[in-house]
């Protein structure tokens, strides 16, 4: 029987350890399950943003790959190359333009400045009313379908708190109204082409919204509408648009380019990647948690590319 002497229960003596276990125990035991899930909840908690009702906060989306799939410029130029406003060498300049754009994931002043001068020239002589009619149906037909879940889902946070969001890019301010007014937001920025009696004329109005005009065009916005910048929020996803994510007290980087990612991770500014299904950092809106889908046409643009070369 000796053998099976580790069967038999032994009489220890509680140990200073033992008896903390115990009484660790006891107590938790006490708690009820909600009490430990609002202990829990408290811990994990963040202030709430946006805030319901700051009338003094605004938000301000930039629109390309953040916004949106790829370029609007380039959605809008094959609306127009449907409509017979320019030949099929020019189509494929936007469409290398596009393909350049998806790939490298980056905006190139000279591709842009390229894309710009050709759409201007396309649009020279034809009326304002023109484009922005043909702008709705071409929203529709290209640009729909090309939205990140994701990044509208924190646009309607802010909606929701009662906060206007305007939309800040370098693309025509026409197609941007477009746009905006489409996914329901307050307004839009953007480049303006000049026009004559409502008739384009080839020209621009100073410079492109790009880089630091865009920080320049927020800064003028939010005193005409006596907003607290520091209480604003700005997303983007070129590095291009740091000067305009560093106005405001809440920066987002939206499918980052490298440069952008690098310096909001520098600088701990949060960050979402809706290209993948991976979740970059943490945002803090739980309404905005969705994914986007991956964008599409990148062995078409991959295809392209090899064709050029």
């Amino acid at each position: 029987m000796a053998a099976l002497g580790w069967l038999t229960p032994r009489r220890r003596s509680a140990t200073a350890r033992s008896v903390l276990a115990g009484e660790a125990s006891a107590e938790a035991a006490r708690k009820s399950s909600q009490e430990i899930e609002e202990e829990i909840s408290g811990a994990e908690e963040e202030p709430q943003f946006p805030v319901l009702g700051d009338d003094k906060a605004a938000a301000f989306f930039d629109l390309d790959n953040t916004v949106m799939q790829g370029a609007a410029l380039f959605h809008f130029g094959r609306g127009l190359y449907k409509r017979k406003f320019f030949e099929t060498r020019d189509l494929a300049r936007f469409a290398w333009q596009q393909a350049w754009f998806r790939l490298a994931g980056i905006e190139d002043p000279e591709h842009m400045q390229d894309a710009r001068d050709s759409a201007l020239s396309i649009v020279k002589g034809h009326r304002v009313a023109e484009l922005m009619s043909i702008g709705e149906e071409i929203y529709d037909e290209y640009m729909a379908e090309r939205i990140w879940p994701g990044t509208r889902a924190l646009a309607q946070a802010h909606l929701d708190a009662g906060q206007k969001v305007w939309l800040v890019t370098a693309a025509p301010v026409e197609i941007a109204q477009v746009i905006a007014r489409r996914l329901g937001l307050t307004g839009a920025l953007g480049t303006v082409a000049e026009s004559v009696d409502g008739v384009y004329t080839g020209k621009l109005v100073g410079e492109p919204l790009h880089g630091p005009a865009k920080a320049e065009a927020v800064r003028a916005l939010a005193v005409a509408e006596s907003l607290d910048l520091s209480r604003c929020a700005a997303y983007s996803d070129s590095h291009n648009d740091i000067p305009m994510l560093s106005l405001v007290g809440h920066p987002y980087a939206i499918n980052p380019d490298t440069k952008l990612r690098k310096h909001a991770r520098d600088m701990d500014w949060r960050l979402r990647d809706y290209r993948t299904a991976r979740k970059a950092a943490k945002v803090g809106l739980p309404a905005a948690a969705g994914v986007g889908a991956v964008a599409g046409g990148t062995a078409a643009a991959i295809a392209l590319h090899r064709r050029r070369r």
